[in-house]
């Protein structure tokens, strides 16, 4: 079972799951954690954390990945976070810039991407990315399983 925590995509992961007939079968739930309390509330993100490092960075993400999991029945787990734009980006984090997180049963992983285009474009971007690396991940698993 998938569950999806999402920040800047704001459940477009989880849509694109459910877009698909018999998504019910591998699809357990997904989280809009927009905001840093929701990503607290919902995911278990320490404040700290967010405080420290920012909502839009490496631990914040594998800690969303890993809290979609502890609050769900879920197996795997893909997480995101970043600035869409087009306001919102700085020096360090200009827009287009997503934390993607992964959890799977071999560990959590994440990655750094900076996603050229228009909010529409880096958000589907990010979609496309997330789900393409995670198919590709437990392809991995699964090959190194047998």
């Amino acid at each position: 079972m998938m569950a999806t925590a999402e920040s800047c995509t704001g459940g477009l992961i989880a849509a694109a799951c459910t877009e698909l007939a018999g998504s019910s079968t591998w699809f357990e739930r997904g989280f809009v954690t927009y905001s840093n309390a929701a990503k607290t509330e919902m995911l278990g993100v320490d404040p700290t954390l967010i405080a420290q490092c920012g909502a839009v960075s490496e631990p914040v993400v594998r800690a969303m990945a890993q809290g979609a999991l502890l609050h769900s029945k879920a197996q795997v787990a893909v997480a995101v976070t970043g600035v869409a734009g087009p306001s919102g980006g700085s020096a360090d984090k200009p827009v287009g810039t997503v934390w993607i997180g992964w959890a799977t049963p071999d560990g959590i992983s994440s990655e750094l991407r900076h996603f050229e285009g228009d909010r529409a474009e880096v958000r589907a971007a990010t979609v496309w990315h997330a789900l393409e690396s995670l198919l590709s991940l437990l392809r991995k698993e699964g090959a190194t399983a047998q």
